[in-house]
């Protein structure tokens, strides 16, 4: 057993994990540097996107105030824009940038835009896929023969689902701030150069989904190389 978890692929683990580091402090940065810029036309977040959301003919979700930082989120079974902390009553370029990020998302849900369905129909099996996964996967480390095979497969096969999860969610956050920066710059709720601070901050969010995705492929890539030598066995 040391054989499998100490080796070389624990290396794609730390390279996974210190992309996500960084992907996570550099949205940290940029957030807070624009989140200390008041926009020029003193809306907040709220009223951003209520606006945002009416202009789009979208009269059934509710804006809420949240608890956290960048904790902000679309509830589309619930219909609720949830704005945190830092965004709900801020006038910053940066509040208004990701709320309207989030309505990006309410538009979506409205129009049917299908990788967000997608992802929708992907949330069971990927919430079990990372639950399951690493136990099937261990479990089959410890036996032999094409029990243990069978075992790891299963494990690799339910990741998958996890992984093709965080691909499909890709798509939805890049169309989602574009959504937001058309909006915003057609409406006159920011000026132009406003609009390229949003950018500049949304920007540093689509980050930390690449960089969770490649973590993720990563991690899959190691469980694919284990499981070849388990049965090579």
């Amino acid at each position: 057993m040391f054989y499998y978890y100490y080796d070389w692929t624990y290396l794609l683990v730390v390279i996974g994990a210190l992309i996500c580091i960084a992907a996570s402090g550099r949205v940290n940065r940029v957030f807070s540097q624009y989140s200390r810029v008041r926009s020029r036309t003193g809306l907040t977040g709220r009223e951003a996107a209520e606006q945002i959301l009416r202009r789009n003919g979208i009269y059934d979700v509710q804006v809420i105030h949240i608890p956290g930082n960048l904790t902000d989120h679309y509830n589309p079974s619930k219909k609720t824009l949830g704005l945190s902390d830092t965004v709900y009553n801020s006038a910053s370029v940066a509040a208004v940038g990701v709320a309207a990020h989030e309505c990006g998302h309410a538009v979506q849900h409205a129009t049917g835009y299908a990788p967000l369905q997608i992802r929708g129909a992907l949330v069971p099996a990927a919430n079990i896929g990372s639950m399951a996964a690493w136990p099937l996967i261990i479990i089959g480390l410890f036996l032999n023969g094409e029990t243990a095979v069978f075992l790891i497969n299963l494990g690799i096969l339910l990741f998958s689902a996890a992984v093709l999860f965080q691909i499909v969610t890709l798509p939805v956050e890049f169309n989602a701030s574009n959504r937001a920066v058309k909006v915003l710059e057609s409406s006159g709720m920011l000026y132009p150069d406003e609009v390229d601070s949003v950018k500049r901050v949304l920007g540093a969010a689509a980050l930390t989904y690449v960089a969770s995705a490649a973590s993720m492929i990563l991690q899959l890539l190691r469980l694919i190389i284990i499981g070849g030598r388990k049965r090579n066995d």
